[in-house]
């Protein structure tokens, strides 16, 4: 299943690569920028051929690739000669005017936001189905006695159900956490629904500094009614059937799942369970022998309902909304980093990436079908492609975005940048990219290692 996972994760990050190069591409063939070779993936190319003066190339290491543009290392060959400037040539990299080399940098990181519009639009318009929970809580103290959470001060109580994070209504549980994920350390306005009562209670999230979230400590409410059985697990042993609702759990009543979660803190031993059958109350000895799903293997039921299919116009609407509002949520995330949050836990490298790409699309593919997995992985490479954007437009060498102040230095100078300025520029580049690389690899290995 790994290798399954790795080969999934592979494939859906060479497209997002292929994307980002294709934008290089296109705009350096629009603005007259002659183009060598176009290649996917790293290391000497297994595979090749050349159209016209363009080699397109197949490498070795397929997590990602590059665009090579004629004459992009002539500032190199000027510092080896000493030479102050670099003699400009019709249809070289350096020989085209520096908005023209602006374009070409820019339109990389545009078409992953595009693509991501695309991707998106495409989703909306034929629909999907959403697997949620409620937006009904449970207190997160109620299981981790003594412990004080920021829904605890603001004043939530267990049965809550949130109707409105910061003014943006929420029927399901994914849209509470998102809106509270996304705002860490920030004071929201809150509407609950208490037993028919509309109240606002203002809380503020802490940061949870493995994953740069916001948390406010509460659970979601899912009845404690059977959906199914893991096979052969000790619920289905001990002769549980699907429709079971269980009522109490070695004598405590239990009204919800993190009840009983609460009342199989030891995860072992045998466990009581007393439970309602077609109007008829029964008991059941569980003898818990693993860590299936709440230590049972019993799988809990899910909100479930399908989005409308939207004409191409909403759809389109959508997708573009969508991608930018994970582009503002991405160039948020980015202050995170200077707020004390654990770098190796929420800073992700190409191994990483590549495991979640895959793992995303072959669990999605498991546990919906076709149509789910291929819904959940396009999502989710929507997602990579916009932070792969934001990542390559940061003001740092090497990246786009440090070669966009470049040149943008270069107009206001109105004369070429000195070829050794350029050199030591794009040498410090490369050593804080691949100083930044081994610590994201040095993370993922961590990550992967734990799991």
């Amino acid at each position: 299943m790994l290798i399954v996972k790795i080969a999934l994760g592979l494939f859906g990050l060479g497209i997002v690569v292929f994307v980002h190069e294709l934008g290089h591409f296109l705009a350096a063939r629009l603005v007259g920028i002659d183009v060598e070779a176009f290649s996917i993936g790293w290391g000497n190319p297994i595979l090749k051929k050349k159209v016209g003066a363009v080699e397109y190339r197949l490498g070795m290491f397929p997590i990602g690739g590059y665009c090579k543009m004629r004459g992009d290392n002539e500032f190199k060959e000027a510092w080896e000669n000493n030479a102050q400037g670099i003699e400009p040539v019709k249809g070289t990299f350096f020989g085209a005017e520096p908005w023209r080399r602006i374009v070409v940098s820019f339109s990389g990181p545009l078409f992953n936001v595009l693509f991501a519009a695309l991707v998106l639009s495409f989703i909306w318009g034929f629909g999907f189905e959403v697997k949620t929970l409620d937006n009904r809580i449970v207190l997160a103290s109620e299981v981790s006695a003594g412990k004080i959470y920021p829904a605890d001060e603001a004043g939530f109580k267990t049965g809550d159900r949130i109707i409105a994070v910061n003014g943006k209504k929420t029927a399901y549980h994914y849209e509470v956490q998102e809106n509270i994920a996304t705002n860490p350390d920030k004071l929201l306005p809150v509407t609950v629904d208490r037993q028919g009562e509309t109240i606002t209670l203002y809380v503020k999230p802490d940061l949870d500094k493995s994953t740069g979230a916001g948390k406010i400590g509460v659970y979601f409410w899912s009845d404690p009614v059977i959906a199914d059985l893991v096979p052969d697990g000790d619920a289905a042993i001990a002769g549980l059937l699907p429709g079971d609702r269980i009522i109490r759990v070695n004598g405590e009543a239990v009204a919800n799942t993190i009840d009983i979660m609460k009342a199989l803190e030891a995860r072992s031993g045998v466990a009581e369970v007393d439970y309602t059958r077609n109007g008829a109350e029964n008991r059941a000895e569980i003898v818990i022998s693993r860590t299936d799903g709440d230590g049972l293997g019993i799988i809990w039921p899910w909100v479930q309902y399908r989005t409308p299919r939207l004409s191409p116009p909403a759809a389109v609407a959508k997708g573009v909304s969508e991608s930018w509002k994970t582009l503002v949520i991405s160039l948020r995330s980015l202050s995170l980093l200077f707020k004390g949050i654990e770098l190796t836990e929420a800073v992700s490298g190409p191994v990483r990436i590549t495991y979640m790409v895959g793992n995303v699309a072959a669990e999605s593919y498991g546990q919906g079908g076709f149509g789910a997995g291929l819904r959940s992985l396009a999502d989710f490479l929507a997602l990579i492609s916009v932070a792969l954007c934001v990542m390559n437009l940061l003001p740092l060498p090497v990246l786009d975005g440090g070669m966009i102040i470049l040149f943008i230095v270069e107009m206001l100078r109105r004369k070429p940048l000195h070829p050794r300025a350029i050199n030591v520029f794009q040498t410090v580049g490369v050593a804080l990219i691949f100083g930044l690389m081994l610590f994201a690899v040095f993370g993922d290995i961590l990550y992967l290692t734990r799991r």
